[in-house]
């Protein structure tokens, strides 16, 4: 069956006016949470920390699949073995399987334990492409297309030479071997998580990096498209602008209220995004499906942000379902973040100047609004830094 994703990838790079828009479903949080990857269940009491199983989670996957609304979602190799190889869910479906392909250190939350966040991000990669994309460790040419050929891979960085060295040696290494099988992917930068020296624009440094990035890269090498955090209008118009081959898409970052996902959604578009992957603003619904559908509604239809939020409690309403906030509640804007561990329930601010620091005394991370702080820290106190986190995220 054609794919959505192919469809509109080739009418945006003929006609950067037209409407489309590239929706994707980020469920590949178990390469970076663990245990808590599927989020609370439902069921759980106030004070509990149950969460859903990942057959729980791969369900839900399934419902969305069936759904068929967004053009991409995205697994852990794991689920894709299950969903798209086994169960063959994608054969008779537009909707196109992704892959996490790389996991980089920064994505090591490793639940309430973990403190490799507070380190400059490393390259690392778990997943085969091969088995990815046939289930065997060496595909024959006609296998190829049996999995997913299709996977994100990320980066950040955090301007130092010898750490962005490495991490665009390893981008290279997986661009080569992605290529010579036929595997695409689309390319995922973060804001810095630890950065080394300071940057007095963030935005601009993540725009200049990906421009020098990309500038030698060519061909099959190429990603089909950008996912970045959303900086805001002018550092999305100065990307999105400058190179009409260049597809670029936003990251979704922390829950946030329901009205942070519908605008961050509805301004990106206007400001040039083509794509949006959204995880944890997904996975955190009350209803997913209701939740995607208008997704779908402001991209493709041009609802409003704050009537989103009103038809969303409506539906909610509809099917007996109680919100977690009042809709007065669910209206307000929290801050937005620029990594996958970042959280905030700040309100939206402009994106603040990192703190002044000497590298060789501190160790930077990102606070709430997802800037360098300075951290003094003992292995225990880093521990229950991760704890709170957590609880932040999932209550």
């Amino acid at each position: 069956m054609q794919k959505s994703l192919d469809t509109k990838i080739a009418r945006i790079l003929a006609d950067r006016s037209c409407n489309d828009f590239i929706l994707a479903d980020a469920k590949d949080a178990d390469m970076a949470y663990g245990l808590a990857a599927p989020g609370l269940s439902p069921e759980s009491l106030s004070g509990e920390a149950r969460f859903r199983t990942l057959d729980e989670y791969r369900a839900q996957i399934r419902e969305v699949i069936a759904q068929g609304l967004v053009d991409i979602v995205l697994m852990s190799a794991s689920t894709n073995e299950i969903l798209t190889l086994r169960e063959r869910l994608f054969e008779n479906s537009a909707v196109t399987p992704a892959i996490r392909a790389n996991d980089a250190t920064d994505i090591w939350l490793a639940g309430a334990e973990g403190v490799y966040t507070s380190e400059p991000s490393r390259p690392f990669r778990s997943a085969s492409l091969d088995y990815a994309m046939c289930g065997k460790g060496s595909c024959k040419p006609e296998e190829r297309k049996l999995g997913a050929d299709l996977g994100l891979y990320s980066v950040t960085f955090n301007n130092d030479l010898e750490l962005d060295m490495a991490t665009l040696l390893a981008y290279k290494q997986f661009r080569t071997e992605a290529a010579r099988k036929g595997f695409r992917h689309f390319l995922e930068v973060f804001a810095p998580n630890a950065l080394q020296a300071d940057v007095a624009d963030i935005p601009r440094f993540v725009n200049n990096h990906i421009v020098r990035t990309l500038a030698g890269v060519a061909g099959a090498e190429r990603p089909i498209f950008l996912k970045i955090p959303y900086f805001g209008p002018k550092a999305m118009e100065d990307l999105a602008g400058f190179d009409s081959n260049l597809v670029v898409g936003i990251l979704g970052g922390s829950a946030g209220t329901t009205f942070d996902a519908f605008q961050m959604l509805w301004e990106a578009k206007k400001y040039g995004a083509r794509v949006a992957l959204y995880g944890r603003k997904i996975n955190s619904a009350e209803h997913q499906l209701t939740f995607i559908q208008i997704l779908r509604h402001i991209v493709d239809d041009g609802l409003l942000p704050k009537d989103a939020v009103r038809l969303y409690h409506s539906e909610l309403g509809k099917m007996g379902i109680r919100p977690k906030r009042s809709l007065e509640d669910d209206l307000q804007s929290m801050a937005q973040v620029l990594s996958y561990e970042s959280k905030s329930t700040q309100p939206s601010a402009a994106i603040p100047k990192p703190v002044q620091s000497s590298p060789a005394q501190t160790t930077p991370k990102l606070g709430g609004n997802a800037m360098p702080v300075v951290e003094n820290l003992t292995q225990q106190e880093k521990v229950q830094r991760n704890l709170e986190r957590l609880r932040k995220i999932f209550g």
